[in-house]
């Protein structure tokens, strides 16, 4: 009997995901996690499941940070880390330890997904991931009279380069670096990388995997579905930590520039990406850049759902029961 109970909950499992799995087919993702997910360990099980959302049709574009990275590099070489309003200051030798900081990283995320053993999500994946010069940037120049020296925003993205590398089968890597036309390398927040490629990409999902923990309201209730105005309204009530409200702030410019959906999702949950994307109510955060419950006049496609919907209520008596031309009502698909 366990058995049976497990094989139809698996059955029935698989039934409820195909509908996603169609959806997403084709469709472009732009993921990215922090430095703290790889010093967490979690960096093998998210190209497991990363692997698995490339086998199944979708584009996957990741974005890593390395804020932990660059600290104990520095700390290392004895230099002292300068902030000013949330932005490190990227002194000559802050630089050296950003690039050696994603340079490592960008070994390890490969290794990940050159994985291949016998009976393990990666068995047969066979993903290639391809990163390079994809990130125009330019400096953040002297702000309140403090000059940020190497530290620089996103300007362009190479998303012509990018999409077609994407339609041959690859996963896209992109560093929280970037270069002037000049040949300057300067060191972006992996938030402003994200975000930038998102919205050139015109990505249909920007996932944060964040090392914070699922954001809450000003009340302790838990925020999982918001559209962009419920979203701004919470990010201008301050109630949100710092770091959270960080991702929450890049999450609501994307949706803002035309992305649809926005996520947040802690990586401390196993399987967070999946869960997020496969279930209904997921495990994370969303911001929608429309409004989540929209309403739109029913099409012929329609009819086998409203059926469904309808007998229940004709068979307890809640709606009477009538022929289904009167029933149904609805406008024919115009050809083309």
């Amino acid at each position: 009997m366990p058995a049976m109970e497990n094989n139809a909950q698996f059955v029935a499992w698989l039934r409820s995901v195909a509908p996603y799995i169609h959806a997403f087919r084709g469709k472009t993702f732009v993921v990215a996690f922090p430095g703290e997910l790889v010093m967490a360990g979690a960096l093998p099980v998210l190209a497991h499941d990363l692997s698995l959302l490339h086998a199944l049709g979708i584009k996957i574009v990741l974005v890593h940070g390395s804020r932990p990275q660059v600290e104990e590099q520095l700390g290392l070489r004895k230099v002292q880390t300068r902030f000013h309003n949330g932005l490190r200051i990227t002194d000559a030798a802050a630089l050296e330890c950003a690039k050696e900081a994603a340079g490592e990283i960008r070994l390890d995320i490969e290794g990940a997904f050159s994985q291949g053993l016998p009976n393990t999500p990666m068995a047969n994946a066979a993903v290639r991931v391809i990163s390079g010069n994809f990130v125009v940037a330019r400096p953040r120049g002297i702000i309140d009279g403090v000059d940020l020296e190497h530290t620089g925003v996103t300007r362009k993205i190479a998303h012509e380069t990018i999409n077609a590398i994407l339609d041959t089968g690859a996963l896209v890597l992109l560093s929280p670096l970037g270069f002037s036309p000049t040949g300057e390398v300067f060191n972006l927040s992996m938030e402003d990388v994200a975000l930038s490629a998102a919205t050139a990409l015109r990505a249909d999902k920007l996932i944060f995997i964040t090392e914070t923990p699922l954001m809450t309201d000003a009340g302790g209730a838990e925020i999982r579905e918001v559209s962009v105005h419920q979203a701004q309204a919470i990010l201008g009530s301050g109630c949100l930590r710092a770091d959270a409200a960080f991702y929450f702030e890049h999450a609501i410019h994307a949706c803002r520039a035309g992305v649809p959906r926005a996520h947040m999702v802690p990586f401390s949950s196993d399987g967070a990406v999946l869960l997020e994307v496969f279930t209904h109510d997921g495990i994370g955060t969303m911001i929608s850049a429309a409004s989540l419950e929209s309403l739109r006049e029913a099409t012929i496609e329609d009819v086998g759902g409203v059926l469904r919907l309808i007998e229940p209520l004709e068979a307890n008596g809640t709606l009477v029961k009538r022929g289904r031309d009167r029933a149904l009502s609805l406008p024919e698909r115009e050809n083309g």
